[in-house]
């Protein structure tokens, strides 16, 4: 309890962001995991790896959808997808509509970052010219993708509960009965009753926007009123000439510099005499 308290208590009461909340559960299991005298080594380092990796994994898929935005933007794509978006019948509802059933559809073969890296990119705009807030665009794609995590066959909670379930039959140690193994199939489909809750979050999302954006502080300002002015050349007044500061007091005649030089030039070929004598 204590370690859930550190990731999500941290992150509803306000305290510490998304991130922030991870590095607090992981500090949090280190310390838990030494209090209990099973933190060794070979666990950390495991750990460590298995972070490094994924942390890889990433930070290629950020490389791969900036590489495919640029090349898509390159061969005006987003203008096509913007124009396609744009001209649903409908308007905002239509644009909606079609956006997260599209979410909801491609999360089954791809998670929540492939999503968010490359799908949101091109949707953004779209809404932004549609005069949707942006704010609650964006809080509402999240909740549809979060679906991404429990869609067979590539559900990433799908995969941890299949890592813990037991795949063949075992013997309860509380009540000393044999207990079936958990199919995959059952796993899929009890992952059924949350994709539909977070379905019906999706809609209550749509149907009340204040829930997201009631307690946002918008500036009272009209961005359109908002003049600057520009001197002109007429207006400027100061002296662009550059002051005079006279001849630098040490500075030395030509004769002066060429007898230097020839000086210099003597002392080199006496220099290099007295090396071939030797």
């Amino acid at each position: 309890l204590a370690l859930i308290f550190l990731v999500l208590g941290t992150i509803f009461l306000g305290v510490a962001t998304p991130t922030e909340g991870g590095a607090m559960g992981a500090t949090g299991a280190l310390v838990l995991a030494m209090i209990n005298r099973r933190l060794t080594w070979s666990l950390l380092r495991q750990a460590m790896n298995s972070t490094a990796k994924l942390t890889s994994f990433v930070v290629f898929i950020l490389v791969g959808s900036t590489v495919f935005s640029l090349t898509f933007r390159g061969v005006n794509g987003d203008l096509w997808v913007e124009h396609l978006l744009t001209s649903l019948p409908g308007g905002q509802i239509g644009f909606l509509i079609v956006v997260n059933v599209l979410t909801f559809l491609l999360a089954f073969f791809l998670d929540f970052f492939e999503l968010a890296f490359i799908i949101v990119p091109l949707l953004g705009p779209v809404a932004d010219k549609l005069g949707i807030d942006l704010i609650w665009f964006g809080v509402l794609l999240g909740v549809n993708m979060q679906t991404s995590f429990m869609h067979p066959p590539f559900g990433f909670a799908l995969f941890y509960l299949r890592s813990v379930a037991p795949g063949r039959e075992y013997l309860d140690k509380l009540t000393g009965k044999p207990t079936p193994p958990v199919t995959t199939g059952q796993i899929y489909w009890g992952a059924v009753p949350f994709v539909v809750i977070q379905v019906i979050m999706v809609g209550i999302v749509i149907g009340f926007p204040g829930l997201v954006t009631g307690n946002l502080v918008k500036s009272s300002g009209d961005p359109s009123k908002v003049q600057s002015f520009v001197p002109s050349d007429s207006e400027d007044t100061r002296d662009q000439t550059p002051p005079d500061f006279g001849t630098p007091g040490g500075a030395k005649s030509d004769a002066e510099r060429k007898s230097g030089e020839s000086a210099r030039e003597k002392r080199e070929a006496d220099d290099l005499e007295n090396l071939f004598k030797k």
